[in-house]
């Protein structure tokens, strides 16, 4: 795991060192190891490492292979490295080191772009090619490790976060009214390749770039998850191969030259994780779990199930508990190390947790990714069994303003079509998913999970150097998941055969409990301190100078932000504090 960036030059002029160099502080704590930088003919690539996999100077980035005429900057992990270089060197080609990163550049020699087929993991990479006098960048499949570039002129910039990209100068601040209404409609979900600036784009989950000599670029998908039925199964059979899949994928993830420890909430998915992983290695198993404190009726903890699990499978565990004086003050840092807005109030407990797991390992597993490939959210039944048409079912259950309160929200200047409504609408009526409750997954696991809970657990874990895999989302998982009948996804209140998986190996009463998610009260009610920071932070020059919002909403959610809540229960205060606060971090 690693913070990757780069510039190159389609006319072939020097790039200067010095911005390569400059953009690695933005980068450091994705990387905290070592760092290295490369300048080629018309190109600098520089790395930030996090030493996972071969510790030694041979895993060293950029990594640059003489004899192929390669180098390459990569972030992330393949699970399957060992057998695809148990592959290539039966093809001929050897290895100076036992690194992931060099399988990926005999792998891109043996196989040319397809090779990312066979890649099963988390990456974005971008290779040059001496050869072919062409680069190429890529995403995974499921979008877990991030990739950012802007442009300018002759010259395209690359990073694994719009910090690093700052630090270029490449920020202009220039706001995209199409990714406004995204994040004040669609849960702050901007998708691909929209980011809140102009001039800043991201590159969609599982698709490459090639860039020419000439700065000729074509974008290319290799992966899409398909929700038909080619085979029909029982329900033990299906419950049979969710389980065997997912015990596979969390064998895959254990695979690391460090401790792996995991995240532990006392949910369903962070359970079954910590169970399957004391099946690979019940000697040591360290979990983690954080609490805040309560506001009202509201518990701020879920020590209580984590607690029966930790006991259960015999964890060394570790309960966070954070108090209001320690929340408010890192609530600046936790959203100057995003690097999109994010308005989901666990981002600040991720933050938090993960500071303190950082201290014990570098690497954990969650369990994001199983709400939306299993169907645990309230809103697919709603979908399912509506009586509307589903748009609008999926709309009134998940967006966080109609079109006509973000026109509202926003200065005329910022006005503009109902981009969000639109892009829900034209997603459902793609082929690939016939069924309502199928559209509404689809779209979730390709848009909604990867600029949400996937971005935020990255955002927040990598701000710490702490790496975090996600065994829900192997992508084998994901596509046996898709062609589960839709009514054994929603039966029991959602994600019912991954709960009948779930009786063979954790206790009952953690499965059927009230679902739950790392609570943060005080930032949804934001009352006393929380309420003068917001106040204060909309308040300022900076925000007045802006004009984005419009004052007259903004004073009515000031006035009474409890009255002014989301459909899925977060304060529409927090979500414009968050976004102005954001563009002040980022020098806007």
């Amino acid at each position: 795991m690693c913070g990757i960036c780069g510039v190159i030059r389609y006319d072939k002029g020097n790039v200067d060192e010095g911005t390569v160099q400059n953009m690695l502080p933005a980068l450091e704590t994705r990387g905290p190891d070592a760092s290295g930088v490369y300048m080629g003919e018309g190109f600098g690539f520089g790395h930030r490492r996090l030493s996972i996999i071969d510790l030694s100077e041979n895993g060293h980035q950029p990594m640059i292979d003489e004899e192929l005429k390669l180098e390459i900057v990569y972030n992330g992990e393949i699970y399957n490295f060992k057998q695809l270089r148990d592959e290539l060197q039966q093809q001929g080609y050897s290895f100076r080191s036992t690194s992931d990163t060099e399988v990926l550049l005999k792998a891109y020699h043996a196989w040319g772009d397809e090779f990312v087929k066979r890649l099963n993991g988390m990456f974005s990479f971008c290779i040059h090619d001496q050869i072919r006098g062409r680069f190429l960048l890529g995403r995974d499949r499921l979008g877990i490790k991030p990739l950012y570039y802007a442009e300018e002129g002759h010259a395209f910039y690359f990073a694994s976060n719009t910090q690093a990209l700052n630090r270029a100068g490449m920020i202009r601040p220039e706001l995209s009214p199409e990714a406004l209404h995204y994040y004040l409609s669609f849960h702050a979900v901007v998708p691909a390749p929209y980011t809140i600036f102009k001039n800043v784009k991201k590159l969609a989950p599982g698709t490459i770039m090639s860039i020419s000599a000439d700065g000729a670029k074509e974008i290319s998908s290799y992966w899409d998850v398909k929700f038909e039925r080619s085979e029909t199964l029982s329900e033990e059979e299906w419950i049979e191969r969710v389980l065997d899949e997912l015990r596979q994928s969390v064998k895959r993830r254990m695979v690391s030259d460090v401790p792996v420890g995991a995240l532990l909430s006392g949910g369903l998915d962070s359970s079954l994780i910590v169970a399957l992983m004391a099946e690979c290695n019940p000697q040591s198993l360290h979990t983690y779990s954080i609490g805040f404190e309560d506001v009202g009726t509201e518990e701020g903890n879920e020590f209580y199930y984590s607690d029966i699990i930790a006991k259960e499978f015999g964890t060394e565990h570790k309960k966070i508990f954070i108090n209001s004086r320690r929340l408010l003050p890192n609530i600046e840092k936790a959203i100057s190390a995003m690097a999109e807005p994010m308005v989901s109030h666990d981002a600040v407990a991720f933050y938090l947790l993960s500071e303190e797991v950082s201290k014990e390992t570098k690497v954990v597993l969650s369990g994001q990714g199983a709400d939306e490939v299993f169907a645990g959210y309230h809103w697919y039944p709603k979908v399912m069994n509506g009586t509307r048409d589903a748009v609008t079912e999926y709309r009134e259950a998940f967006f966080d303003r109609t079109h006509e309160e973000v026109i509202e929200a926003l200065q005329t200047s910022y006005h503009g079509p109902d981009v969000s409504g639109q892009f829900v609408a034209n997603h459902f009526t793609a082929p690939g998913a016939a069924e309502p409750v199928d559209k509404a997954l689809r779209l979730d696991t390709r848009v909604m999970l990867i600029d949400d809970p996937v971005k935020r657990v990255d955002n927040m874990t990598m701000a710490w150097g702490l790496e975090a895999r996600v065994p829900f989302l192997d992508y084998k998982l994901v596509e046996l998941a898709a062609s589960i009948p839709p009514d054994l996804k929603v039966a029991s209140g959602g994600k019912h055969i991954l709960k009948k998986a779930g009786e063979r190996v954790i206790p009952h009463e953690v499965i059927y409990r009230k679902k739950g998610y790392f609570p943060v009260p005080a930032l949804k009610y934001l009352r006393d301190e929380y309420l003068d920071f917001a106040r204060e932070i909309l308040s300022t020059e900076k925000a007045k100078q802006r004009g984005l919002f419009n004052p007259a909403y903004v004073e009515k959610l000031l006035q009474a932000p409890e009255d002014h809540m989301t459909v899925l229960g977060g304060s529409k205060l927090w979500q414009l504090t968050v976004l102005e606060l954001w563009l002040q971090k980022m020098g806007c």
